[in-house]
């Protein structure tokens, strides 16, 4: 038994030496093992190119100015001019109230005041004529007359109280209704100086009549379009109820929210350009006028406002705008053609050939212009090669020939 087990373990190690004996005169005659072909590639130079910077943010179209009209003074309305969506023009009577109760007014407070002129026999009233106080009043002519009156009887009392032609008991009677003519004339001119005074407050009141009149007609306070008639004719409205609302679309505002990134780049007068769904293939320029003296803790966003220089009919206030504010105008980028990226799983790279062998680099792509794509510059330098064929082919190391 144990012989079989020996002459079986001495055959099975005779076969082995056979099979590598065989093996080792194979790669004997094989010879040493070939370089794998370099891959043939066409290059193009990266080159240094400018660009125009920019961001996008998003705004509003708003009108110059809107305003909600309203009556200063109660009453029925009896006209109505204009209807939603038409023009005025600054100045236009836009809605009248019924004037009949203030022109009665009117009457009334004129009547009080003629009757207190006439009482200083001044004469009537008349518009946009300055009024002067009068030196004297009948009533005051009158007390000056008795005033010389006792002052005659006084003087020649005065001399005939000596002859004893008067007594004396006289003489004083004469004397104090002399010095109380006097005083008279005195009261008599501070009636006058207070019944002036009651005419120019009927004066003032009369005044203040003719304006609640005069605010019976409503008028445009600037050139716009009626954005809504609230009232109607017929209608009783009280004091500061809204009536109209009247909006000024000329010239439009632009208001929009700047990253707080390129807040530092928004001045006073810079110019910015946006388009809007509402009006496709058409790009706007507004010029910034006001900028909101600090950003929003929330958002981290500058306010900016701007103003449209010209007219358009195609925009309307309300609408949501796209906006591109230029951070720079010609900055440097290096680039690469469009055709020398590839990209796979999510990853975008090139290959730079140095000493003809490929070297990969991944990286994020920047803006394109005209077929080159921008790259970092850390990637990529001004004047390296880059492979625009056979990408799907190279790898890391790859050796190439151009």
């Amino acid at each position: 038994m144990k012989t079989r087990i020996v002459i079986s373990l001495l055959l099975a190690f005779s076969l082995l030496a056979v099979g590598c004996a065989k093996n080792s005169e194979e790669s004997a005659k094989a010879g040493p093992k070939a370089e794998p072909v370099p891959v043939t590639v066409k290059t193009v130079a990266a080159e240094e190119r400018s660009i125009e910077r920019s961001i996008s943010a998003t705004g509003s179209l708003l009108p110059d100015d809107t305003v909600t009209l309203s009556s200063e003074v109660q009453g029925r309305v009896a006209k109505i001019y204009y209807d939603f969506g038409q023009s005025v023009q600054k100045g236009a009577v836009l809605l009248e109230l019924d004037p009949t109760e203030y022109d009665l007014q009117i009457e009334r407070a004129q009547g009080a005041l003629n009757q207190s002129l006439a009482r200083l026999g001044l004469p009537a009233y008349v518009a946009n004529k300055m009024m002067t106080p009068p030196e004297s009043t009948p009533g005051l002519r009158q007390v000056l007359a008795q005033v010389e009156d006792a002052k005659f009887k006084y003087e020649s009392a005065s001399k005939l109280v000596k002859s004893g032609d008067v007594s004396q008991e006289r003489f004083m009677e004469l004397e104090k209704a002399y010095r109380a003519r006097q005083a008279g004339v005195e009261l008599a001119r501070d009636e006058m100086r207070v019944s002036w005074m009651g005419v120019t407050a009927l004066e003032a009141d009369l005044k203040i009549v003719q304006k609640r009149r005069g605010d019976t007609i409503l008028r445009a306070p600037f050139d716009g379009e009626i954005g809504e008639r609230i009232a109607a004719v017929g209608q009783f409205v009280k004091d500061n109820t809204p009536l109209l609302r009247l909006v000024k679309t000329n010239p439009l505002r632009l208001r929009a929210e700047i990253p707080e990134a390129a807040a530092g780049t928004v001045k006073i007068g810079t110019q910015i350009a946006f388009t809007t769904d509402a009006v496709p293939g058409a790009t706007f320029t507004a010029v910034v006028r006001q900028l909101n003296p600090s950003l929003d803790a929330r958002s981290r966003t500058l306010s900016v406002e701007a103003r449209l220089g010209q007219a358009d009919a195609r925009l309307r206030p309300g609408m949501f705008v796209q906006v591109r504010l230029v951070t720079q105008a010609a900055a440097k980028m290096v680039a690469v053609p469009r055709q020398s990226i590839y990209s796979v799983a999510g990853l975008t790279k090139l290959f730079v050939i140095q000493n003809g062998v490929a070297k990969l680099v991944t990286f994020t792509p920047g803006a394109e212009i005209d077929g080159w794509v921008e790259v970092p510059n850390d990637a990529v330098q001004k004047g390296d090669q880059v492979a625009t064929t056979q990408l799907g082919a190279l790898t890391n190391g790859t050796k190439v020939r151009m």
